[in-house]
C-alpha cells in the first residue's frame, strides 16, 4: 500500500525517533508498504517519520543510482536498517547535490564526510556492524539523520535557507506539485 509521505514542517520529521522491538506491530507490512511508497516517489531511501512514524526505521535502495554507472554496488545495494546507530564518520568533507521526498522541488548541496561505520539490524532483526563510503554511504546519513530529527536543509548554508524560507512554506501548506501522495501540516 502507498503511504502519503509526510511533508516539511510536521513536528515528526524533527523529533529523535524511538527504538522498536522484534514484536513491532506489523512491521513487515509496515517495511513493505514503505518499499512501495518509495518506488512509487522514485526515491532511493525513505525513514519511518516520512510516513508519520517516529520510529528508528529506514529502507535503502541505490539502483537508480546504478543505472548510468557501471558500479555494481550501487545497482545491488537495498537494506532494511533498525535501530541504527552511526558509531563513526570520516573523511574529507565533500559536497552533493540532495533532495528529500519529505521536501519536493528542492536540491541543495550539502556537506558530509565519506565514509561511515554504522550498527543496526536488518528486518530479520540480525544485527550488523557495517563500512560504507562514497554514496552508499551519503544515503544512509540522509536517512539516519531523519531518525534523528534532522533534514539536509538543517545543514545548508543559513543563508541559503533563508533564501528557501518561502518555498518551504509553501511545501508546509501543500502549495507544491508532486507525482506521488504527500500529507502537508498546514494545508487548509
Amino acid at each position: 500500500m502507498i503511504l502519503p509521505i509526510i511533508a516539511y514542517g510536521d513536528p515528526v520529521l524533527k523529533k529523535k525517533a524511538a527504538d522498536i522491538e522484534k514484536d513491532y506491530t506489523k512491521l513487515t507490512e509496515l517495511i513493505s508498504n514503505m518499499f512501495e511508497t518509495m518506488y512509487n516517489a522514485k526515491g532511493v531511501g525513505l525513514a519511518a517519520p516520512q510516513v508519520g512514524r517516529s520510529i528508528r526505521l529506514f529502507i535503502v535502495d541505490t539502483s537508480p543510482f546504478g543505472e548510468d554507472d557501471e558500479n555494481e554496488e550501487l545497482k545491488n545495494f537495498k537494506k532494511v536498517f533498525i535501530n541504527a546507530k552511526i558509531i563513526k564518520e570520516e573523511g574529507e568533507e565533500w559536497l552533493y547535490n540532495e533532495g528529500c521526498l519529505s521536501i519536493p522541488k528542492i536540491r541543495e548541496d550539502v556537506k558530509r564526510l565519506p565514509k561511515i561505520h554504522i550498527r543496526y539490524y536488518d528486518e530479520h532483526f540480525k544485527s550488523y556492524d557495517e563500512k560504507y563510503e562514497g554514496v552508499i554511504a551519503r544515503v544512509i546519513q540522509h536517512e539516519y539523520d531523519h531518525i534523528e530529527g534532522k533534514l539536509f536543509t538543517d545543514k545548508i548554508n543559513p543563508l541559503r535557507k533563508r533564501l528557501l524560507k518561502r518555498k518551504l512554506l509553501d511545501i508546509s501548506k501543500g502549495n507544491v506539485n508532486t507525482d506521488y501522495k504527500m500529507k502537508f501540516p498546514l494545508k487548509k
